[in-house]
């Protein structure tokens, strides 16, 4: 489990770092549109700690805002399922 914020569930380091990446891609593009995370927030409608949160790569913020964030910046999103499934 990764220190900080708990969870209630114990998360694979595989998914961690898929969440970490997604924080660090939305960081960029907002960064790349010339946007603060006070603006950011007040598009998304959230609070200015769930863009930091979530550009920390924070596990426990919301998926609809991370999903919401990248949205907002032309980021898509696509999955991959594993090999062998």
């Amino acid at each position: 489990m990764t220190k900080g914020k708990r969870i209630s569930a114990d998360i694979g380091d595989d998914a961690l770092h898929a969440i970490r990446e997604l924080g660090a891609a939305a960081r960029l593009a907002r960064s790349a549109a010339g946007e603060g995370q006070t603006a950011a927030a007040a598009r998304l409608g959230v609070h200015v700690q769930t863009i930091g949160r979530i550009e920390a790569g924070e596990p426990g913020v919301a998926i609809g805002h991370v999903l919401g964030l990248l949205a907002l910046y032309g980021v898509g999103v696509r999955l991959q399922q594993p090999e062998g499934r």
